[in-house]
Order: C-alpha cells, then sequence, then structure tokens
C-alpha cells in the first residue's frame, strides 16, 4: 500500500500556493496545510499562523499537527536553521540546512567559494569597512557601471547597478555608515558588471546527486523591455527558449557539476533546490548569484513541466535518495505573468477586493501571491505582486496567446502587469 503523507508548506506567496497545488495533485498526499499562507492558498489548504523567522515555532507548529513532510519556500526560514529545527524532531523537510543555506545568506561567502573552486563569475571584492571598499572602486573606471551589494538577505533590495564610480561610492556608504540594511549589509560584495542576457537554472540536489528543472526566463524590471526599477519579478517564461542544448550543457559541465564536487569538498550536505542565476556572456556562462530555494515566480510554472509527482522527488531529495539527472518533461511551454498592484514596487494600496468569477481557458491558472481574506471573508490585496496568471501550451507562441488573453480580465482595480513577458528574443 503506497504512503499517505500531511504535508506542511511554509510560506505566503506565489511560490508556495504553486507547491500546494503540486502537493494536492499528488496520490501520496493525505493533506496539505500551509503556515502561514495567504487568502488564495486558505481555499485550498488549512492555513496556521506563524513567523517564518523563528525555527523553533515552525518545529513546534509541525510537531503539534504531526506534520510527515515540511517544504520550506522562503529563504529567511532557511537560512535560520529551520530545516536543522525539524529535522531534530525527526520531520523529514525538502530545503537545505542551516549550513548550506549560507549561499543566499552571505554573498560574500559564496562569492570567495565560487572564486576557490574557480566556478566562472564575476571579478569582485568583499568589505565590512568603508575606506578599502572605497580603494578598490578605485581601480575600475570613473564611468561605467559598477555593481554593489549588501552581503545578507535583503529581499532583493541590496544590490545596486552604479552607472559610475561616485554613484557606487555613495551606496557603499549607504551600506556600510548608514546602515541603510541593518546587519545585512555588515559586509558588501562589488563586483564587475558583466554584459549579456540573464537565465536561471533550477537543481533539484539530493547530496551528490543532482537533477535539472526546465530553464527559465524571468523578467525583474517593472517595464516593459526591462526598463524602470527592478522587482521581485514580474514574468518568467520555461523552458527558456534562447537557451540551446549547447548553452546549457555548457552550464552543467562547467558550473553545476563544479558546485556539487565543491560541496562534497566542503562537506555540505545539501538536499533541496539550487537556484543558479546566470549570465550568458561572450565568455561563457557565468554565475550571478545562488539562491538556495525555488525561484518566486518560476516556480509557478516550472513545477508543472515535469511528468514526475513533485512530492515525490522533493522526497527523494530530503532523503538524500538516488535522482536522474534529468526529471522528465512534458515538452509543452508555460508562462507566468504578474498581476501588481498600481504604483508597484514604490507605495502601493492594500485591500482592494478581488473577483476571480471569470472563465479562463483551458491550461490557464491563477495562483495567489499577495491575497488575503478579511474580517468578512472577502479577498482583497495585501502585497504588490497580488496575482500570477500561468499558462500551459505546446509552444511559447500558444502559451503567450493563452496568458494574455487571461491577462485581460479585470481581477481588482489598479491592476498592472507587463505586456512583453515571453517575447522572443535573439538566440545566441
Amino acid at each position: 500500500m503506497q504512503e499517505r503523507i500531511k504535508i506542511l508548506v511554509i510560506g505566503s506567496g506565489g511560490r508556495e500556493h504553486a507547491i500546494v497545488k503540486e502537493c494536492l495533485k499528488s496520490p501520496l498526499t493525505s493533506e496539505v496545510i500551509v503556515a502561514p499562507g495567504n487568502g488564495g492558498m486558505s481555499q485550498d489548504a488549512r492555513c496556521l499562523p506563524v513567523d517564518v523567522s523563528d525555527p523553533s515555532a515552525i518545529a513546534k507548529l509541525a510537531k503539534n499537527e504531526a506534520v510527515d513532510f515540511a517544504i520550506i519556500g522562503p529563504e529567511v526560514p532557511l537560512c535560520a536553521g529551520a530545516v536543522n529545527q525539524l529535522e531534530a524532531e525527526d520531520i523529514t523537510t525538502f530545503g537545505p540546512n542551516k549550513k548550506a543555506a549560507r549561499f543566499e545568506g552571505s554573498k560574500t561567502y559564496t562569492k570567495d567559494f565560487l572564486a576557490k573552486y574557480k566556478i566562472p563569475t564575476a571579478r569582485y571584492g568583499n568589505f565590512s569597512e568603508v575606506k578599502p571598499a572605497l580603494e578598490y572602486l578605485g581601480t575600475y573606471p570613473e564611468i561605467g557601471r559598477i555593481v554593489v551589494k549588501a552581503s545578507g538577505l535583503a529581499a532583493g533590495k541590496g544590490v545596486l547597478i552604479a552607472e559610475n564610480r561616485a554613484e557606487a561610492g555613495q551606496f557603499v556608504r549607504d551600506i556600510l555608515e548608514n546602515r541603510q540594511f541593518g546587519k545585512s549589509g555588515d559586509e558588501i560584495v562589488i563586483e564587475e558588471f558583466m554584459e549579456g542576457r540573464e537565465t536561471s537554472l533550477h537543481l533539484l540536489v539530493s547530496g551528490k546527486q543532482f537533477a535539472v528543472l526546465p530553464t527559465s526566463r524571468d523578467h525583474k524590471k517593472i517595464g516593459e523591455g526591462e526598463t524602470g526599477p527592478n522587482t521581485g519579478g514580474m514574468g518568467v517564461i520555461a523552458p527558456d527558449p534562447t537557451i540551446p542544448t549547447r548553452i546549457l550543457e555548457e552550464i552543467i559541465e562547467n558550473i553545476a557539476k563544479p558546485t556539487l564536487s565543491a560541496f562534497q569538498s566542503e562537506e555540505i550536505d545539501y538536499r533541496g533546490i539550487l537556484y543558479i542565476g546566470l549570465i550568458l556572456t561572450t565568455e561563457g556562462p557565468k554565475v550571478l548569484e545562488f539562491n538556495v530555494r525555488l525561484g518566486d515566480p518560476e516556480t509557478q510554472l516550472i513545477l508543472p513541466l515535469f511528468e514526475e509527482d513533485t512530492v515525490e522527488v522533493f522526497l527523494a531529495a530530503a532523503r538524500g535518495n538516488s535522482l536522474s539527472k534529468y526529471l522528465t518533461p512534458t515538452g509543452q511551454s508555460a508562462i507566468t505573468v504578474v498581476l501588481a498592484a498600481n504604483g508597484y514596487p514604490d507605495q502601493y494600496e492594500t485591500g482592494v477586493p478581488i473577483t476571480l468569477d471569470v472563465n479562463l481557458p483551458e491550461g490557464v491558472d491563477v495562483i495567489h501571491a499577495g491575497t488575503k481574506l478579511d474580517s468578512n471573508g472577502i479577498l482583497e490585496t495585501s502585497g504588490g505582486r497580488v496575482l500570477n496568471i500561468v499558462a500551459k501550451a505546446d509552444n511559447a507562441a500558444k502559451a503567450f496567446d493563452k496568458v494574455y488573453s487571461a491577462c485581460n480580465h479585470r481581477y481588482f482595480d489598479g491592476q498592472y502587469f507587463r505586456k512583453d513577458i515571453g517575447k522572443p528574443v535573439p538566440t545566441p
């Protein structure tokens, strides 16, 4: 008889809603609960309050609920050591432990790791004091792009692509002297700006083994044509149609395999997702960053694009069991478009009623990111990125038409979305 398990999903965004939907499809699942969840998730699963930054509170909740398997979505609980706490209670958990999660919690640690093992990345320097940081900046041209990053978690806001040395220097002072990002800015990374097109690859890692999830291309800027300020992500296409097989194999051979080998050398027992942010330069693919969890909004479409049961493969990774090199692709393409509140990523209104009584085409789903239920049980907006519209089709062009047909409904007043997510770009 097949095992049936009770699953706890930790998180409250679109990524976690997508994971919940995958868990509900699995024959292994007896029940799914979410902590803390959101308004949309509460229609699919029981939602319970928890402080995601408190690993002991997460472990207590899981133990009280007699959870068999926990899946952690966001980086905050991972970096805080939630996996260690849950496993101390004998609860199988999907996600890297605290030691492995340092790859997202410390950009300086990651850059030093990449340099030590000669994994391609940008030229850089790590600093904790203003004077040596500014001296290092002096090695760059006065005019030209320079990247400055707060080392710790800063909710995607701790990075500046400066247009010149003076602008970079001011950001250095803002972080190290003015404490703009608090303890997350105790250290900074200064690195060269790399020209090229960005993409990302998610690896499902089980100790010494990994499996490759579909490639994806995020659209970070608020405006069409990648203009305006950065956001948490305005939409994704997967697989990334601009990544031919030869480049994917180059990424696997020159970046993925050396990284997993280096984990072994460092005695890092990595189990979970390794999200590799990449840039395709004229010198080949290089690493922009490592994240230790599924991307958001990448999760919303890459999980439905492989044939295997998500719960089964997540369990295999969490237990350190063997994986196939590649998960079996469905052969489809998918696009997700983020419906954002008016004014995002700056000031925006919340508490706007949401209407979902629209006829959606087959293959289109609505994922909730920033939603909640008011005191009367009415669904309303609660964040900047409110809904994700996801469309699957036989090819990217059909997915593009399908997703934008669904986006043209009015779900809430003031909704904003980019109209160019997944538009074709030249193949390298």
